[in-house]
């Protein structure tokens, strides 16, 4: 049977590891298959196949519950009922719309609404609303977090931008949102927004550097409910039983074992509830209760058997679920603690349990964290080895029975002002330690490095003694500092980053690095920050020669700050460097300075009497090998008619398209001068600039040249000098991605 099981695992896990879905014919076999082998007992095999039809009938049905084509980008009236807890932040209020009909068209199940300054919004309520929709879609670049996957997992066929709206009826069944509004109206010494992500696993009352903080010393679980905090709850309540039967204060009558585990289960199922029922949740609900089960019918199930069996229920219930990291670490974190401790044959003090525990754990994850592309906490040890019994034994107990006791004047919010101090207290003593070791985030490596280093990992797990251990700090120190690929003399790498309706294009060298703009900001979301940065560390980037603003604007410097304060920058040069902040010393970029890298020749050119920003965008020129690529910002058609008389006139196979295609830009002239060959485009999906302009795209394919397209290709990689096709994200195919689009 354990065979089966872990043969129906791989057949649920199966599908998040295919470019495409198998036909529905396909799908409609298989299970038949499966039934017609179970007679001859290959019991393993027909579990796969059980599994792999239920992944993908799943995983089908929340494509094709996805917004039609020719919906995207359209305004429809709606009507639906707000579900899961709103979030209010930066005037922006976010929520998930269920049931969402409109008289003409038929909607998805579930809608994710933004409302820009809009009123207040509780679960439970229904609404009739202007949105303008949109297919789901994230922007794409290397080993980033991919958004639409999150998506997909979350069920969300379409997001939306809320133009107008009205309340049709009030909030009913919301319980959860009550309890967290009561939470949030708390004095809980500015901790309020924390005790509701501890309580209702809500982490938007938790500010940006909060959350930076968290992550920063790998704390992110104990803040946003986890599965140790379920399993403590109902160890708790079996405890509180066993007590009261062991003194005589429990009834005769009723059998105190039974009631101990119906009451323990009870306990964790309702904490599960009401923070959500998440991935980790629902694998601590299912560890408890096979625990429970076991312990009221004195079987012993070994300690793989309930995970495997927790494993499969998640997956079972949401095959989805393969697609959030969350399901990988909390299961990964809880296979290592089964790993270290399962085969010992001598005890540990309790102190060298909890200790040794806390770096084992950081081991065991650091593969793990890498294969999801997340960020690997340097002080996750010691922070964990103070925070862990901080908020499970100090700061929950208050929190959860203030929770309980708000009716009760004075009392509930006495207890939840105490839990809100203690939080705040680990805030701060979080925060020293963040500021010390920030998380890091390491560079792309190749799968074999990846596995390398996670057999260092496995090594390293094993108890002392056992031979060829030592091998694993070697091993695992691959991981940290992978070898490097160095570019050849002569050559351009080029990046032009998926960051939305903004630009940032990456240009390395042999030895050097150049970035041409930031990324754009807008308000606190700052993309330079979130996107840029990190795409930066990915690719290897640990310090910039040259950050090249071409000018001032948000959508283009935006950014600019947030990666200067990240990493080292010897020099940046802008063509409007009084728009910028002074702590970026931006040096005023001046027509006619060319140097060369490897090789590589890069030449500058401005108008000197351009009249406003966009008109001063700083142009680049870059050559290798007699290849050219023209970066141009945002000059308009009459900065156009003074470059051609420059020295950059010049046969050219690669134009980054002005403006983002604005039709104010791309003149007949420019492109008939530089002969470009293709052209690429930074711009926003269903921007409101109506970018790339069909007259634009017009003239692009009159003179036939290659269009490739951020919203459409995500980001676009080009090794210039080589005179071939970029590669672009979306040639990286996965099933929820819809098919990656030609250059036009």
């Amino acid at each position: 049977m354990r065979t089966g099981m872990m043969a129906l695992a791989v057949g649920l896990l199966a599908p998040m590891f295919l470019p495409a879905l198998p036909p529905v014919g396909l799908m409609l076999v298989l299970p038949v298959v499966g039934l017609m082998l179970l007679p001859f007992r290959t019991y393993p095999l027909a579990f796969l196949l059980f599994g792999f039809t239920w992944a993908c009938v799943s995983a089908q049905w929340a494509l094709n519950d996805r917004l039609p084509a020719h919906l995207d980008g359209e305004t429809r009236w709606l009507e639906g009922r707000v579900v899961g807890l709103p979030q209010n932040a930066d005037g922006v209020v976010r929520f998930e719309l269920a049931d969402a009909h409109s008289r003409h068209e038929k909607l998805p199940s579930l809608l994710r609404l933004a409302w820009y300054a809009g009123p207040p919004v509780n679960s439970g309520e229904r609404w009739r609303l202007a949105v303008k929709l949109k297919r789901p879609v994230g922007l794409l670049n290397p080993d980033a977090f991919d958004h639409e996957a999150w998506l997909l997992a979350q069920r969300v066929g379409a997001t939306g931008t809320i133009k107008d709206g009205q309340r049709l009826s009030e909030a009913r069944w919301a319980w959860r949102d009550s309890i967290r509004q009561r939470l949030l109206a708390v004095d809980a010494q500015g901790r309020a927004g924390a005790l509701a992500a501890l309580v209702l696993g809500d982490g938007s009352g938790l500010s940006r550097e909060d959350w930076q903080i968290l992550q920063d010393t790998g704390t992110v679980h104990l803040l946003v409910i986890s599965g140790q905090h379920i399993g403590l709850l109902a160890a708790v309540m079996y405890l509180l039983v066993a007590g009261l039967a062991r003194f005589g204060l429990w009834p005769l009558r009723w059998p105190w074992l039974p009631w101990a585990c119906g009451l323990a289960f009870a306990a964790a199922l309702g904490y599960a509830l009401l923070a959500g029922f998440d991935v980790p949740v629902q694998r601590a609900c299912v560890m408890v209760g096979l625990v429970l089960l076991w312990r009221l019918r004195f079987r012993h199930l070994g300690a793989w058997w309930p995970l495997l069996l927790a494993f499969n229920g998640v997956l079972l219930l949401e095959p989805l679920a393969s697609l959030r990291p969350g399901l990988w670490l909390s299961f990964a974190a809880v296979a290592v603690l089964i790993f270290t401790f399962g085969g010992r044959l001598g005890a540990w003090r309790w102190w060298q349990t909890w200790t040794r525990a806390q770096w084992l754990i950081a081991i065991g994850l650091c593969p793990v964290l890498l294969a999801l592309n997340l960020p690997i906490s340097l002080s996750g040890p010691l922070a964990n080895l103070l925070a862990v019994p901080w908020i499970s034994l100090v700061v929950l107990p208050p929190a959860l029975l203030g929770t309980v006791l708000l009716p009760l004047p004075y009392v509930g919010e006495g207890l939840l002002w105490l839990a809100g101090g203690l939080i705040d207290w680990l805030f701060r003593a979080l925060a020293l330690i963040a500021g010390q070791w920030p998380a890091w985030i390491a560079p792309s490596i190749s799968i074999w490095v990846w596995i390398l280093g996670s057999l260092g990992a496995v090594l390293l797990l094993l108890p002392r003694g056992v031979p060829l251990r030592p091998l694993g700090w070697p091993l695992l120190l691959i991981l940290v500092v992978p070898p490097r690929e160095r570019l050849d003399e002569g050559l351009a790498d080029v990046w032009q980053l998926d960051v939305g309706q903004g630009l940032a294009i990456l240009i390395r060298t042999r030895h050097h690095t150049l970035l041409y703009d930031a990324g754009p900001r807008f308000g606190d979301f700052d993309l330079g920050e979130r996107v840029v940065l990190p795409a930066l560390r990915k690719l290897s980037v640990d310090n910039l020669d040259v950050m090249l603003l071409s000018h001032a604007d948000a959508d283009h410097a935006g950014g600019a700050l947030a990666i200067a304060r990240g990493m080292k920058v010897v020099r940046v040069l802008s063509g409007d460097p009084p728009g910028l902040p002074a702590e970026l010393s931006a040096e005023a970029c001046e027509s006619g300075e060319q140097w060369q890298w490897d090789s590589v020749r890069f030449q500058l050119w401005m108008w000197a009497d351009a009249r406003d920003s966009n008109q001063r965008s700083c142009v680049l020129q870059i050559e290798a090998n007699g290849e050219r690529l023209l970066l141009t910002g945002d000059i308009d058609v009459h900065a156009e008619r003074v470059l051609l008389d420059s020295p950059l006139a010049v046969p050219t196979q690669w134009l980054q398209s002005p403006h983002h295609g604005s039709r104010s830009s791309s003149s007949m002239a420019l492109l008939n001068a530089l002969k470009p060959e293709a052209v690429l485009i930074s711009r926003g999906h269903g921007n409101a600039f109506g970018h790339p302009h069909p007259t634009v795209l017009a003239r692009y394919r009159k003179q036939g040249l290659r269009i490739y397209d951020s919203a459409e290709q995500g980001a676009i990689h080009l090794q210039l000098g080589r005179f071939q096709a970029p590669w672009t994200m979306r040639q990286q195919r996965r099933f929820w991605r819809d098919p990656p689009a030609l250059a036009r």
